[in-house]
């Protein structure tokens, strides 16, 4: 049984989300609090499995109260927010500090809505929460050049925060990089910026017939998108219109596959953390084409679920701690190395 406090400044809000909650056999609702000085409180008191937490808290910013819950008392963490640009924003910087998953805060009658928050809570039961480890040293620039290779980049839960880690660490004349992330329409614009405004490279969210160039790196759009390859001398971004593969759109499946048929030995996948099995066999078919893959090791991923399956089918050639996998991609993609 997974226990539950509900944290949301809605007193109604609480009472409905703590409903649906408590009307899954496998939760249990310990506990509300209207604020982050009343969730301190309740943290220390009913030692809860999972946090549900609203974006926007009065008393005290809903960021800062994460961060001390990860740095003091690292935990999964829910957040159910009202998507605005500016709960976009508030909540991408929740996903980075640690956040599991994230949520549209459904309106009252929305009860396929509220199902989805027991979801996202089941899931995050699982998840393996630690402390971001921060980036102090600037990506690496010297005796590096991109050999004609592109990576492609799959993650799902725990996805945002793992990018992050990885993109801030390629140098700024990186190989042409392509990464469909499990992620709302609502969030990918965002995102893209800032991964960019972390990053040397150029972090974009992908148009359709954008030519991959060196240091750019180029993010699939969310909700009904699927981003692919394609091209022959020039390899470019094919974003369509399609529905779910593996229960997601855009599907990492989707944009591995493209790079197996295209770009065939030009390529190097990574798999990230995530629930479930998006991405697997595609890395498998670009494996079997020829190109490198790398995934997330098991003690760095939130949710060793995409890289385990990928890993257990033979997908992958070698596992990597987070930290390390960016200095893996550069050595595979790097002219120097080759010689």
């Amino acid at each position: 049984m997974t226990r539950v406090l509900v944290v949301d400044d809605s007193a109604v809000m609480r009472q409905l989300i703590g409903v649906a909650l408590s009307a899954d056999p496998e939760l249990e609702v310990v506990g509300e609090a209207g604020d982050p000085l009343q969730a301190r409180e309740a943290i220390k008191a009913l030692n809860p499995d999972v946090i549900t937490l609203d974006v926007e808290m009065p008393n005290m910013n809903g960021l800062e109260f994460l961060e001390r819950i990860m740095r003091l008392r690292p935990m999964p963490v829910v957040m159910v927010s009202t998507l605005t640009a500016r709960g976009t924003e508030a909540t991408l910087a929740a996903l980075e500090l640690g956040a599991v998953d994230c949520i549209e805060k459904p309106r009252g009658s929305d009860a396929a809505g509220f199902r989805r928050i027991a979801e996202k809570v089941k899931n995050a039961a699982r998840a393996r929460v630690r402390q971001r480890v921060q980036n102090t040293q600037p990506a690496p620039t010297d005796a590096y050049s991109p050999a004609d290779r592109i990576v492609a980049v799959g993650s799902s839960t725990g996805g945002v925060e793992a990018l992050l880690t990885l993109v801030e660490r390629l140098p700024a004349n990186c190989a042409p990089t392509v990464i469909t992330q499990h992620m709302p329409g609502s969030f990918t614009k965002s995102f893209a910026d800032r991964l960019n405004r972390a990053c040397a490279a150029t972090v974009t969210e992908a148009q359709n017939g954008d030519p991959l160039l060196p240091g750019h790196v180029y993010v699939a759009p969310g909700g009904d998108y699927h981003l692919e390859i394609e091209g022959a001398k020039q390899f470019r971004c094919k974003v369509t219109h399609g529905d779910p593969v593996n229960g997601h759109c855009p599907s990492v499946d989707v944009l591995f596959n493209s790079v197996a048929r295209t770009a065939k030995a030009n390529a190097v996948g990574v798999i990230l953390t995530g629930m479930g099995r998006d991405g697997a066999g595609g890395l498998l078919a670009m494996r079997r084409a020829g190109a490198r893959t790398l995934g997330q090791d098991e003690a760095t991923c939130v949710v060793y679920g995409m890289p385990r399956a990928a890993f257990e089918m033979g997908a992958v050639e070698r596992q990597y701690p987070l930290e390390k996998l960016a200095s893996a991609i550069r050595n595979l993609t790097n002219k120097e190395t080759e010689r």
